[in-house]
Formats: structure tokens, C-alpha cells, sequence
């Protein structure tokens, strides 16, 4: 069921994508923001009951309603699967800027490109040269791509086999949202989340996404260059000293692009750009990336090339390959499972 699930999932987000600033994720916008202001007195166990409450009361929520549904209905619980996969990942959520930065490059419109970047991630953009464009696009992208697919579908899959699936899409999702959102508001005057709050959601994060960040960089190293991938791989982590601790968000999102570094042969790393704030709720969504990322020490084979227009190509071509060997394990799975 699992496979299906994904694989309808899918298509009804390509046929019919949520909108920005969907009532859906406004909702669990102002179910955090409501979390930390009622619950974040500033204390390190104030924290970890904020967290808890913020995400893991949609996650049982969830896994309560599929329990229920598969008692009355094996097929309403499918189509409860397919509604939370439909919510919680998906291309189109982040697609469109990708195609319309790649799209303004084709054309020779830097100052559109320039543009289309600063809106979509909030940063300052009006000073970046082109490469240097075709190389945030590049990163933006992979990591929207690993948070927004591969993750949910690695969090998805493994909780499957236990009954838990739609659970398990809900905690990655809303993990990466909680310490993507309170970092974000701790930029703001008087609406900031604790310093004890962001150290347990950045904390937490990054432990769940540990496994899914090299899954996802194990996947782009089969379906691009493997020798390179690996390589890039390796140069990453060997700048780290031994026993330093990998699970944080930084470096996990650090892992993928070397992987997508040496898997694409293009060179990425460098300078992060600075974020700008915003007022708005869709906006909000958006805000977050790659500020605590380690840039220089992601590395790549001396053979790599400079960003160019052509790698944009590449890495569509690399991400839906990935879907592609990812929905062939999910099928393999579910056939071993019928036939056993």
C-alpha cells in the first residue's frame, strides 16, 4: 500500500498543487506560533515540552485517525495516506521558482533571476553574478527537493512497515518546520522563540534528519556520478575532527550538496547569502536555508566545473531519477511483501 500511496500522492500534486500560503499550512503556521508563545518560558525543559506539544500532537493526531480508518476501512485508510503524502510532499511546492530562475537565465535576464531568488528565499540576491545565482539555485533546490521528498518518503517508508506511515511523514515535516519557523522568528523584535526553544527543535532536527540526509546523498550517488558523489562525500566529513557532532542540520544539508557536488560535476560551496525579513504568512513558509551551513567545507573533485545554466538540467535530471529508484524499491517492497 505503501508504494501506491506515494505513487498517487504524487500525481495529485502534480496535477493539482497546494497554493502558497494554503489554509493547510497556515494552520499549522499559527499552531507553532501559538505553541511557543504559550508555552516557551525560556527554560531548557520548557523547550522540549514546546517541541513535543508543536509536533508531536499532529503526529499521534495523525496516526490516531489512520488506526481508526483501517479498522472501519482498509481503503479509507489509504486514502489517508495519500491525503497527508499529498500535504507534506511534493515538487510543486517549490518548483516554480526553480523553473522560472532557470527559465530567466535562458534568456539572458539575470536581474529577473536575481530577483526570483531573493523572493523565494528571502535573501539579498542584487549583487550576485551569475554563476554564483545558477549556484544558490542549484543548493536551494537539492535541499527543497531532500526536505520536501526524499525525506518525507524515507520517514514515510521506514514507519510503514510498522502501521505508522502517515505519522511518520507528519513528524519529519513538521520537525524541519518548528526549527525552520522559531530560528526565523527569533529574528524578529519581541516574537522571538528562546535560545533553549531553538536548541532543542535545531537539536531534534537534525537527529531526524541524520538518516534521511544520507539516504538522499546515497541516491543522488547511484543515479549521477558514484565515483565523484562518494569522493565529495568523503572530502566533507574528513574536514570534520572525529567524534564532532554530524547530527545537526547544518551538516546534514552540508552532506547532500557534496554528494550533488561530485554526482553533477559542479562545484558548489561558498559564501551564504544574507536573509531579509519578512511580514507575510506565506512568506514566512519560506524563510531558511543554508546560514548554518559550514559553505567552505563543502567541497567537490578537482575535476568539477563552475555552475552553469546546463547544471540546472542536470539536477532536475538527477532528482527525478532519484524518485524514479525510490518508487522502484517502494514496488520491489510492496511485491516482496505480497508474495511472502
Amino acid at each position: 500500500m505503501s508504494f501506491f500511496a506515494v505513487l498517487f500522492a504524487l500525481i495529485l500534486e502534480q496535477a493539482r498543487p497546494l497554493a502558497r500560503g494554503n489554509w493547510i499550512h497556515a494552520t499549522f503556521l499559527g499552531w507553532a506560533r501559538w505553541g511557543h508563545r504559550s508555552l516557551d518560558a525560556g527554560k531548557p525543559h520548557h523547550g522540549w515540552i514546546t517541541w513535543v506539544f508543536a509536533v508531536m500532537v499532529p503526529t499521534l493526531l495523525t496516526l490516531l485517525v489512520h488506526w481508526l480508518l483501517w479498522q472501519v476501512n482498509v481503503l479509507l485508510a489509504f486514502a489517508w495516506s495519500v491525503a497527508v503524502l499529498y500535504v507534506t510532499l511534493g515538487f510543486r511546492q517549490f518548483s516554480h521558482y526553480f523553473t522560472d530562475i532557470r527559465n530567466a537565465l535562458d534568456d539572458g535576464n539575470e536581474d529577473l533571476a536575481r530577483e526570483l531568488l531573493a523572493e523565494w528565499r528571502q535573501v539579498d540576491a542584487s549583487e550576485l553574478p551569475r554563476s554564483e545565482i545558477v549556484r544558490h539555485v542549484i543548493e536551494y533546490s537539492v535541499l527543497a527537493a531532500h526536505r520536501h521528498v526524499f525525506g518525507v518518503l524515507g520517514w514515510f517508508s521506514v514507519l510503514a512497515a510498522f502501521g505508522f506511515g502517515p505519522a511518520g511523514a507528519v513528524l519529519y515535516r513538521m520537525s524541519e518546520f518548528v526549527a525552520r519557523y522559531w530560528s526565523y522568528k527569533s529574528r524578529t523584535p519581541g516574537e522571538g522563540a528562546s535560545p533553549a526553544l531553538q536548541h532543542v527543535a535545531n537539536l531534534v532536527w537534525g537527529n531526524i534528519d541524520f538518516v534521511p540526509s544520507r539516504i538522499t546523498s546515497l541516491g543522488f550517488a547511484v543515479v549521477g556520478s558514484f565515483e565523484d558523489a562518494i569522493d565529495s562525500w568523503r572530502n566533507y566529513t574528513q574536514r570534520f575532527p572525529t567524534g564532532a557532532a554530524l547530527a545537526t542540520a547544518g551538516r546534514n544539508d552540508g552532506l547532500i550538496l557534496a554528494a550533488t557536488s561530485g554526482a553533477v560535476n559542479v562545484q558548489l560551496g561558498g559564501a551564504a547569502l544574507n536573509p531579509v525579513l519578512v511580514a507575510t504568512v506565506s512568506q514566512e513558509f519560506e524563510v531558511g536555508g543554508l546560514a548554518d551551513i559550514d559553505d567552505a567545507a563543502v567541497t567537490a573533485p578537482a575535476t568539477c566545473r563552475e555552475p552553469e545554466v546546463a547544471h540546472l538540467r542536470s539536477v532536475v535530471g538527477l532528482v527525478w531519477r532519484s524518485v524514479v529508484l525510490w518508487m522502484v524499491l517502494l514496488a520491489l517492497l510492496t511485491l516482496a511483501r505480497l508474495l511472502g
